[in-house]
């Protein structure tokens, strides 16, 4: 059974592509295999990471409620996470989805889509020799 400190598997590496090249909804599809029937840390793991991709998904077509709810969840169960699982900086994308949570609450409904696009979170490997 995997755990956080084992190596990413493939069906995570496709989601990481998705998530990084804006497939947000593809993404939530592929971390749904993983997550059914998973539990404990990884669970929310798995859960964390597709919830920030369909907060995105949901702020890219104009959704600001469903963006700005499912930013806050994700994050909620990330912290529930090592900082480090399975090579994905988890830390980084709490910090860089709760920039973005901030961000639209400041830019409100009306202005959601000026959203910097240097913002939108990433899914990063870290280096194996540091973990």
């Amino acid at each position: 059974m995997p755990e956080c400190s084992s190596s990413p598997s493939r069906l995570l590496l496709q989601a990481l592509g998705e998530f990084n090249r804006g497939c947000w909804f593809e993404c939530h599809e592929t971390l749904e295999e993983l997550w059914v029937g998973e539990q404990g840390e990884l669970r929310d793991f798995y859960q964390g990471i597709l919830q920030i991709a369909v907060a995105l998904h949901h702020w890219r077509n104009g959704n600001f409620g469903g963006a700005v709810s499912l930013l806050e969840g994700g994050a909620r169960y990330l912290r529930r996470v090592s900082g480090v699982c399975q090579r994905i900086d988890v830390a980084a994308l709490i910090a860089e989805s709760d920039k973005v949570r901030e961000t639209l609450g400041q830019l409100g409904r009306e202005r959601m889509s000026e959203l910097p696009a240097e913002l939108i979170p990433r899914l990063r490997l870290t280096d194996t020799s540091l973990t």
